[in-house]
């Protein structure tokens, strides 16, 4: 037997994270931006699974998401020109209670607009079926048309053709890695070294991306209590170690 999974189309991530919202009664002040965070990327997994193309906007929601889940792991937080600290998540309450704002509007907007789809001018009939005519003459037109007309309509062509031939693509390309998958790597490095430093770390795969992905799943193995940290001597040097059994508090 066969399964067919059928998943809804949003028509941007917001309204996708209003879904989840919603969804699960949360509040849009206080989001467990874990959560979120999961069931957004989840959503992304089963489009590519389904092979559906997944847009732009939403891998970089996808990405605003992960960076806001990091901060808030790190043990440090950001505090504002008073000293007050900054919650990394107001930046997204703030473009999602603007963008629920702006949604009911444009759906009262499209209620109105098919409501006056609705309804028939009231005007003088025989003048418009006359200019409707007129306007579909084609040898009126024929007639006004002399080469200086014909010359400036094939320079708007090849104008337009240059712009089409030399428009911009814009490629999006997937990473090789997953959170997931490097707290399996990381994990694995420690099974052979008990304790590993990060520069070290870096060597086994010296690219700017591995590195992001690695410290984040450094940062999830501490928050599993998987992991303990010791700080090394120098500029961001740290050891990793691997935790055998329970941690006790």
């Amino acid at each position: 037997m066969s399964f067919e999974i059928k998943l809804p189309l949003f028509e941007g991530p917001f309204d996708l994270l209003l879904f989840f919202i919603q969804r699960d009664e949360l509040d849009v002040h206080d989001i467990p931006i874990s959560k979120i965070t999961n069931d957004f990327l989840d959503y992304l997994h089963h489009l590519e699974t389904m092979d559906v193309e997944v847009a732009s906007e939403f891998i970089l929601v996808a990405a605003t998401l992960m960076r806001i889940k990091a901060k808030m792991l790190l043990p440090r937080p950001i505090l504002d020109e008073e000293g007050n600290e900054i919650d990394p998540r107001d930046e997204l309450v703030k473009h999602l209670l603007e963008y629920k704002k702006y949604k009911s509007v444009i759906e009262n907007l499209g209620q109105m607009e098919n409501d006056r789809q609705q309804l028939e001018s009231r005007g003088n009939v025989v003048r418009e079926l006359k200019k409707l005519a007129e306007t579909n003459n084609v040898e009126s037109e024929l007639q006004d048309i002399d080469l200086y007309k014909l010359l400036k309509v094939y320079r708007k062509v090849l104008v337009r053709y240059e712009l089409e031939l030399n428009k911009p693509v814009h490629e999006v390309v997937q990473y090789p890695y997953t959170i997931s998958n490097q707290k399996g790597f990381v994990l694995g490095k420690l099974g052979k070294h008990p304790k590993l430093s990060f520069s070290q770390l870096i060597e086994f795969e010296p690219t700017k991306v591995a590195v992001i992905f690695n410290f984040l799943a450094i940062l999830e193995l501490l928050q599993l209590r998987e992991i303990t940290l010791h700080l090394g001597i120098g500029f961001n040097n740290f050891w990793i170690e691997k935790i055998d059994g329970e941690l006790v508090s």
